[in-house]
């Protein structure tokens, strides 16, 4: 399925750029920091604010401080998933996760370092109208707290969801809500509003839940090699997860569904087509790894 790779390779760009401090004696730190932070992959997350600029005819260009701060914080997430307090992961992205190469106290130290300096990034760098800047960055810290990402790893690792609604929740707050903010931040600092948005917030979260139907998919049917990290790890910890709830083929039909909606509200909001958002949404579908 094809990708925006040319928006990929921006976002890469822009992080090896990110050297974070020149003291010594943090040099470790920041040595796992970037250990995490570049060890590749999709970076679907600041891919998706790209294209969402390139949708509504801005300049990618000028939101890649935006981007850069999200996988800052998506890469911090990913830090303290694995560590032996959550989900005990010893592999990512095909190498050895932080806590395993750098030690666990340095690991969880590199994930705070990581989330402070996404804010600090595009507080530094991203311009536009400072209102709009920080109501793109109180809608980003909102969407990583206890009401987005970290209140859905709470649920998840305190209490098990008993109903297919409570399954959903979970993962509009775990997975959904980064997703949703990728969006959403960059039609905040274009000073875009309500109701002209509001079709774009429906299509970022149907993202994030056909992203999450699909990631239980593939801990089933995909590989150690081509996930980059251990395969059937929600098993394993006794997730319960789509495929659990639904069956292999119920979460496929699920997932069928999730994606002709997100491509139907994504047509919605942009009637005169956003090429780069459509391969973002076919590839999260057909994604294998």
């Amino acid at each position: 399925m094809p990708y925006p790779e040319q928006l990929r390779l921006l976002v890469e760009q822009e992080l090896q750029r990110m050297a974070f401090s020149r003291e010594p004696a943090t040099a470790r730190l920041v040595e796992a920091m970037r250990y995490s932070l570049l060890a590749g992959g999709k970076r679907i997350r600041p891919v998706l604010a790209l294209a969402t600029a390139r949708a509504i005819g801005r300049d990618e260009h000028h939101l890649l401080p935006l981007a850069a701060g999200i996988e800052l914080i998506h890469t911090y997430s990913l830090i303290h998933d694995d560590l032996p307090a959550m989900d005990d992961d010893a592999m990512r992205r095909g190498r050895p996760t932080a806590h395993v190469a750098y030690g666990e106290d340095v690991a969880i130290l590199a994930g705070d370092a990581l989330y402070a300096e996404a804010f600090h990034h595009v507080l530094a760098h991203q311009r536009g109208e400072p209102r709009a800047i920080l109501d793109a960055l109180a809608e980003l810290a909102a969407a990583t707290g206890v009401e987005g990402m970290v209140g859905g790893q709470f649920i998840d690792v305190s209490a098990t969801p008993q109903t297919a609604d409570e399954l959903r929740r979970l993962h509009e707050l775990k997975t959904g809500r980064l997703i949703g903010a990728s969006v959403e931040c960059v039609l905040l600092i274009a000073g875009m509003t309500q109701p002209e948005t509001s079709e774009f917030c429906a299509f970022a979260s149907e993202l994030g839940v056909l992203f999450q139907i699909v990631d239980d998919i593939l801990d089933v049917t995909g590989t150690d090699v081509a996930l980059g990290k251990p395969q059937g790890s929600d098993e394993r910890h006794g997730k319960r997860t789509y495929v659990s709830e639904f069956g292999l083929d119920g979460a496929r039909e699920l997932a069928i569904s999730s994606h002709r909606q997100a491509r139907t509200s994504l047509a919605a909001a942009a009637p005169a087509g956003a090429p780069e958002l459509e391969q973002i949404t076919d590839f999260i579908a057909t994604r294998s790894s």
